[in-house]
């Protein structure tokens, strides 16, 4: 064989194997990339940390949609945010607050340029899985006083055994009046908890598979324990009605969860990550809310944040995201603003002319589990927010997907994508009904790890790096 030859040959091999070691392992661009913490500054560690700590109120305050909204409206209210109505004058600068029945929130600053140049909307939800009491909830067992219950959301029911929770909520008497309760959130309150069975004494549960190691009509917390003249049943049932000052049947009308009472916390010897319930997507609409309220200027097109509620089921009802409400929120908006010329037709151009950010947390790669994603497409917690690409005519224009990255590149800000593995993962947001407004949508998150449990990880620069890019974008 000639020389030369026999080098091109060497040469096309070592081609080869580097190209299929790519494949396997990704490219060098994408290996290459810093984790977000190696690219912070002394100024932003310091902002991180300030928005952690203020991450970690919002979290605790806010367990559920009603207590979420509770918590959002007063933050809005002191950054001069104020309750539209017909009357209010849409101009540039204005900050209104659209309140859907207390369990879903819009929040809008006008912008400069007209509404028929299109919103920057973020749409992400307020409501997190979760248990929840049925209408006729108390019932004797064994001695127990328990509560019945459903569950609100896709759980691994096993995971909410043995674990401290709180019941919150409200319910509405026949005259309209309503009690909010609250149960296990405050230091020195009681908990409720669903009791496992002992590791020498469950061999009659030992053949039942994974998914039914709980099942759900074994979701029962206990309620009491201390027998009265009658029954422990009676004696919880009417300690219950005489602190709330209700009757048993009021229990019908009521919206009452049971959501892990652990407060939020560092994780880590570093406390680089922070662990919490409800970071799906208490997460995201914290770094919205924040991102609209830390505006310094008025935007160039007016900016949207949409708190919704009932994702995790479906995003029904009129809170969820599937109502019109979004749509009747800018109606009201251009009618307010134009009411002698204003038609339907000016919703219609306004939406389609407009961008929104579909926010919610995505699972981030597992190091005890890795085999359950596809490394090179999963996003891993630290190295910045995630571009979702689901595939399946999911993903957005490939065009707006280039504008996202502009405004990550311009400002710095780290990025990955994540795609779940084929014929295993799923996932999905708000953003499909946002997309049927004609409003050109992507799906973008941050990565967590123990998604839907009773408590999820995050990382504080991811968060801080999702902040950043809605705040860039809502100025856009």
């Amino acid at each position: 064989m000639n020389h030369s030859v026999s080098i091109s040959v060497m040469v096309f091999l070592m081609l080869v194997s580097s190209s299929t070691t790519s494949r396997a392992q990704g490219s060098d661009n994408w290996s290459a990339k810093k984790s977000g913490w190696q690219q912070l500054t002394e100024a932003d560690r310091a902002v991180m940390d300030s928005l952690d700590a203020d991450f970690k109120r919002f979290l605790n305050a806010s367990k559920t949609e009603l207590m979420a909204t509770r918590e959002a409206i007063p933050r809005a209210e002191s950054a001069g945010f104020e309750l539209f109505s017909e009357k209010s004058s849409v101009i540039p600068g204005k900050k209104f607050i659209f309140n859907n029945r207390d369990r879903a929130l819009i929040l809008v600053v006008v912008g400069r340029e007209p509404f028929a140049s299109g919103l920057h909307i973020i749409g992400t939800h307020i409501d997190s899985p979760r248990l929840e009491l049925k209408a006729r909830p108390f019932v004797s067992a064994s001695g127990f006083t328990i509560f019945k219950t459903t569950y609100h959301g896709g759980i691994k029911k096993y995971q909410w055994a043995n674990v401290p929770l709180a019941l919150v909520g409200r319910i509405d008497r026949k005259d309209g009046t309503h009690i909010d309760v609250s149960i296990g959130t405050q230091a020195g309150d009681p908990v409720f908890l669903i009791p496992d069975v002992a590791p020498h004494e469950d061999r009659e549960m030992q053949d039942r598979k994974y998914n039914e190691v709980f099942k759900g009509e074994e979701m029962d917390p206990i309620v009491g324990s201390i027998p009265g003249d009658s029954s422990t049943l009676s004696e919880t049932v009417k300690a219950v009605l005489n602190k709330y000052h209700v009757e048993e049947e009021d229990f019908v009308s009521a919206e009452l969860q049971l959501v892990p009472a652990t407060p939020a916390a560092d994780v880590g010897i570093d406390r680089g990550l922070t662990g919490s319930y409800g970071q799906d997507d208490k997460l995201s609409s914290f770094c919205a809310l924040r991102a609209l309220l830390d505006l310094e200027t008025i935007p160039r097109h007016t900016a949207l944040i949409y708190l919704s509620d009932n994702e995790e089921s479906g995003s029904d009802n009129n809170t969820g995201a599937n109502s019109t409400y979004l749509r009747e929120t800018v109606g009201r908006l251009l009618e307010a603003q134009s009411p002698h010329t204003f038609n339907e037709n000016h919703v219609r151009i306004a939406l389609h002319a407009s961008k929104a950010i579909s926010a919610d947390v995505n699972l981030g790669l597992n190091p005890i589990f890795p085999s359950t994603a596809e490394v090179t497409n999963t996003a891993r917690l630290g190295y910045g927010i995630s571009l979702k690409r689901y595939g399946h005519g999911f993903d957005a224009n490939s065009e707006f997907i280039g504008q996202i990255r502009k405004i990550l590149d311009d400002h710095h800000i780290p990025w990955q994508t994540q795609t779940p593995k084929v014929d295993v993962g799923t996932g999905g947001t708000i953003g499909q009904f946002l997309s049927r407004e004609e409003i050109e949508v992507i799906d973008i998150g941050v990565p967590l790890l123990s998604m839907h449990s009773p408590y999820e990880i995050s990382s504080k620069v991811d968060v801080f790096n999702f902040w950043r890019l809605m705040k860039a974008f809502l100025m856009e």
